[in-house]
């Protein structure tokens, strides 16, 4: 890696991060820049400057660095084992249990049905959520997948990935909080949680049953990289991930994610997100819903 440190440059947006308690100069900046896009695809404008120097400032308090610099200078020299702090720094990690549920109104009234369908000689289903974070999302998955098929046996998996290990392990114990869990149904919460009571409401704690933690599977992934599974996938989830990669990236993920998806195979993006201008293997089909088409 090749930081360019030089002299010290005041941010293109005017803030003085130069006389903080952690001195973070613009090539410090550009450095981090440089990295994240390197290894993640993220994209990071001036405008995440703020957000990045509160991030970066607890590992360089953790590693007891003086400055920006000394930890730039630290990433450089100690790659293989910083670079993943550095990335779970880096990303944002903002979910919910049936977050944006026109998705999972879709996924059951439509997308199921016409995959049970269309699989019903190898009674097989895969479902991706890509930039999983904390597990919401993938266990909201299950939970639809599990009440649609009921009883019925069925091959039925979802896989689970994110770049972030922290978020990882936090999907893989499926432990909650009561805030987490507030806004769910009670009979949903009591088929698939298991409630600890703590001295105080807030103190409780919501762990996922093992029937549903069975169904998925939690797996590091850069995207960026190369994908170990063969697919083909039925669906997939990726919300709010491509916002913060560029377009030519976006053009490189969403024709990869054609080439895993089976024929027909249904794409679910974020609200903020469209892949208008990005690629033309997918028909727009619902506000946010996709299916393959090439």
């Amino acid at each position: 890696m090749n930081p360019g440190l030089n002299s010290p440059r005041a941010s293109a947006d005017g803030a003085d991060f130069s006389s903080r308690e952690f001195p973070m100069t613009a090539d410090d900046f550009s450095f981090i820049q440089r990295l994240a896009r390197e290894r993640t695809g993220i994209e990071l404008g001036e405008h995440k400057r703020e957000m990045i120097y509160s991030r970066i400032v607890r590992r360089i308090r953790a590693l007891q660095l003086a400055t920006f610099r000394d930890y730039c200078h630290y990433l450089q020299q100690n790659a293989a084992s910083e670079l993943t702090p550095f990335i779970n720094a880096i990303t944002t990690n903002l979910t919910a249990f049936f977050r944006e549920p026109h998705h999972f109104e879709f996924l059951t009234r439509t997308a199921l049905p016409e995959i049970r369908k269309r699989n019903a000689g190898s009674r097989r289903i895969r479902i991706w959520s890509a930039g999983c974070s904390t597990g919401e999302e993938p266990y909201s998955i299950a939970m639809t997948l599990q009440q649609h098929l009921g009883n019925e046996r069925w091959d039925a998996r979802v896989l689970a990935t994110d770049l972030d290990t922290n978020v990882l392990d936090h999907g893989r114990a499926g432990i909650y909080t009561r805030d987490r869990v507030a806004g769910l149904d009670d009979d949903i919460v009591k088929k698939h949680f298991l409630v600890s009571r703590g001295k105080r409401s807030d103190d409780d704690r919501y762990q996922i049953k093992e029937p549903l933690r069975e169904l998925i599977r939690f797996n590091q992934l850069n995207l960026l990289e190369d994908w170990p599974m063969k697919g083909p996938f039925d669906v997939i989830f990726c919300r709010n991930v491509v916002i913060y990669f560029s377009k030519e990236t976006q053009r490189t993920l969403f024709d990869r994610y054609a080439d895993i998806l089976a024929p027909d195979g249904y794409l679910f993006i974020g609200h903020s997100e469209s892949l208008h201008g990005v690629s033309k293997r997918f028909q727009p089909i619902g506000r946010t819903i996709y299916r393959r088409t090439g």
